[in-house]
């Protein structure tokens, strides 16, 4: 007898699996014919390890998927040993020169069509930023500007 854990993972594997994930990811990431698991594949590996198994180096990525019933997650034929930190690292490479922001967006925009969610508008900024220091306002040898109307941010 094998006993694996499937604990919420089913649940959200077939919500990858019903929203297309795999196949959009395949649509636009190259897969190479030496390959055993997919580039949609792997990333549908790592959102199920990002929600169970967050804080583990890369080379610790299979083992999160030792006692677990591997292939009815990610498919037939697959094995934890497919999931070593060689193949995310090309699939992670493979998103990047894609482009994270575009790829981001066609997953966001099939999300919303999958859940019928209607726009008539769109925005996504998936960017973020951060300012640190210290402004002259809060400079004590800096006076308060004079009261000329809206000043800009200057950022420096």
């Amino acid at each position: 007898m094998k006993i694996e854990n499937l604990d919420h993972l089913g649940l959200v594997a077939a919500i990858v699996d019903e929203i297309g994930l795999v196949e959009l990811t395949d649509e636009f990431l190259p897969a190479h014919s030496l390959n055993h698991i997919s580039p949609g594949q792997v990333v549908k590996a790592m959102i199920l390890n990002g929600l169970g198994f967050v804080s583990a180096p890369l080379y610790l990525f299979s083992e999160f998927f030792e006692g677990k019933p591997v292939e009815h997650l990610l498919g037939s034929g697959i094995t934890a040993s497919h999931l070593n930190d060689d193949r995310l690292g090309r699939v992670l490479d493979q998103v990047f020169e894609y482009g994270t922001t575009m790829f981001f967006l066609k997953v966001a925009m099939q999300v919303a069509q999958w859940f019928g969610v209607r726009a008539s508008q769109c925005h996504l900024d998936s960017t973020s930023f951060a300012l640190d220091g210290e402004s002259a306002m809060e400079s004590e040898s800096a006076a308060p500007p004079e009261s000329e109307g809206p000043q800009a941010i200057k950022i420096c």
